[in-house]
């Protein structure tokens, strides 16, 4: 036979569109071409291949070998391609059986050697090539990553010589054993909220950020502990469910650094201020994600919230508002989930100590104004709870009396967090105004209070839904059915500091 055909998957953001590797053998003179839009990565497999097809004991055939990559008007990158494309030689030079090549799919780079080596993505390939009911055949440590999704047949190999054995029947692979999901234990290392001393409110607002999933701005001199709560956020967040840690692991998966990134615990992004748009959302001319896909299902933590460049806080009014960001170049559009939460933390003015009990601010009111500018209207609209961090008493921080640990914190979160599951299926954060209608359960006393403070605040809809959200988290929290005034009124208490 000098013909073989043999599936693989390229890489579009998350999807992971189907490529047909299509092997031809010709007499003529030795020649080796690759066609379908191939770009340099691939292009090289050339030499990877021929030297692992003879390094394997193979023969690699003196004959003019077409490879194309169809479709045809679909870009291809990285090193994916090398394992299918020697497959397909192998295959169509009858030196493998390609009866139950139809079965599977493959992607892998092969060293010189004959050795697979893992790529970036198998696990986004992997999860879409369920769907379509074949097995995949990827190197070992990507399979066991793909593992931690159940329904899927992932065969993991370490050289092409195991690959072949499998297809001759020789000596099958065995099918990667699912792994058993497993919860992280609250010992795993993450900051504790006993170590915060005082700031009940803080600690207060956190908790009702934890249970509802909202975003939170901080706003006080430094040192009162913003960074300290916001890094305690983890401790107190429900563990990842099978069905998040999959496409949170598809995610990070896409990255070319994904081996170190693969955790059960919920992300926490804490980018630089000097971090430019492409860094936040994710880009390229083949575009990846950037950090608020990679906080999807965590926490997006942006530190001294007005140094960022204004462009680049803007471009998160997207994915806070609809859960995932649209990316569009050239040649190439995706899309990245971005479910994240957002804590910021900022100093009241560019000295940090406007308000302070003790030190004088040497801010303009004009170098003021201009420092709060840089956060626009719209981008506050879209943050559900903001407060004052306070400096803290000389007594609180001598206090040897410790605060509530995060772990009695997360039982209340995860109380409530249930109710909501029961209730409406999803977070109260992520309600549309249509579900809040329902879901909120408003008592007749608070409508009207919230009427008059919309009118009085001048607060506008997007800000009226996110005081009802953040109340219904409240009376969550205390275990009540129905949202009240007391609820309502807390709830725009957590607005003071926009």
């Amino acid at each position: 036979m000098s013909f073989a055909v043999v599936n693989s998957r390229a890489l579009c953001g998350m999807n992971a569109p189907l490529v047909e590797v299509e092997v031809h053998l010709a007499n003529g003179l030795p020649q080796f071409n690759i066609v379908g839009l191939p770009d340099t990565e691939v292009k090289e497999s050339r030499d990877r291949v021929r030297a692992a097809i003879i390094q394997s004991g193979f023969e690699f055939p003196a004959k003019k070998i077409t490879v194309n990559l169809a479709p045809a008007d679909l870009p291809k990158e990285s090193g994916r391609f090398d394992l299918p494309i020697a497959v397909g030689i192998l295959a169509a030079s009858a030196q493998v059986a390609c009866d139950a090549l139809a079965q599977y799919e493959f992607a892998g780079e092969l060293a010189l050697s004959g050795l697979l080596r893992p790529v970036r993505g198998a696990l986004a390939m992997a999860w879409q090539g369920k769907q379509d009911g074949r097995a995949f055949v990827l190197p070992a440590d990507n399979a066991s990553q793909a593992a931690v999704m159940e329904g899927i047949c992932v065969y993991g190999a370490g050289s092409l010589n195991e690959v072949a054995a499998h297809l001759n029947g020789v000596a099958p692979l065995a099918p990667q054993a699912v792994q058993a999901f497993r919860q992280p234990e609250k010992s795993d290392g993450l900051p504790d909220l006993r170590d915060v001393k005082g700031q009940h409110t803080a600690r207060l607002a956190l908790e009702i950020a934890a249970a509802g999933g909202h975003s939170l701005l901080m706003v006080g001199p430094p040192g009162t502990g913003k960074s300290m709560l916001a890094q305690r956020l983890p401790s107190i967040l429900p563990p990842l469910e099978q069905e998040e840690l999959v496409s949170v692991w598809a995610l990070h998966s896409l990255l070319p650094q994904h081996r170190q990134l693969f955790e059960h615990r919920r992300p926490f992004r804490a980018p630089h201020h000097t971090a430019s748009p492409v860094a936040l959302v994710g880009g390229g001319s083949d575009p990846k994600p950037g950090e608020v896909s990679l906080a999807h299902h965590g926490v997006l933590f942006l530190d001294e919230l007005p140094e960022f460049d204004r462009k680049v806080l803007e471009v998160l009014r997207e994915p806070l508002e609809n859960g995932e960001i649209h990316i569009s170049r050239a040649t190439r559009q995706a899309v990245f989930p971005a479910r994240f939460q957002l804590v910021a933390a900022m100093n009241p003015c560019p000295c940090g100590y406007l308000g302070h009990p003790s030190k004088p601010c040497r801010c303009t009111p004009e170098s003021v104004r201009r420092y709060r500018d840089k956060i626009s209207g719209p981008l506050l609209d879209r943050i559900d709870l903001a407060i004052e961090v306070p400096v803290l008493p000389a007594e609180d921080l001598t206090s040897a009396q410790a605060g509530e640990s995060s772990r009695e914190v997360l039982r209340r979160v995860l109380a409530a967090r249930q109710l909501q599951q029961q209730r409406q299926g999803k977070t109260n954060a992520a309600l549309s105004p249509a579900e809040l209608d329902t879901a909120a359960q408003v008592s007749e006393e608070a409508k009207q209070s919230l009427a008059q403070m919309l009118e009085k605040l001048s607060l506008s809809a997007r800000s009226f839904h996110r005081i009802l959200r953040v109340a219904r988290t409240i009376a969550d929290l205390g275990g009540d059915e129905t949202v009240n005034r007391s609820h309502v009124l807390r709830a725009v208490g957590f607005r003071r500091a926009l």
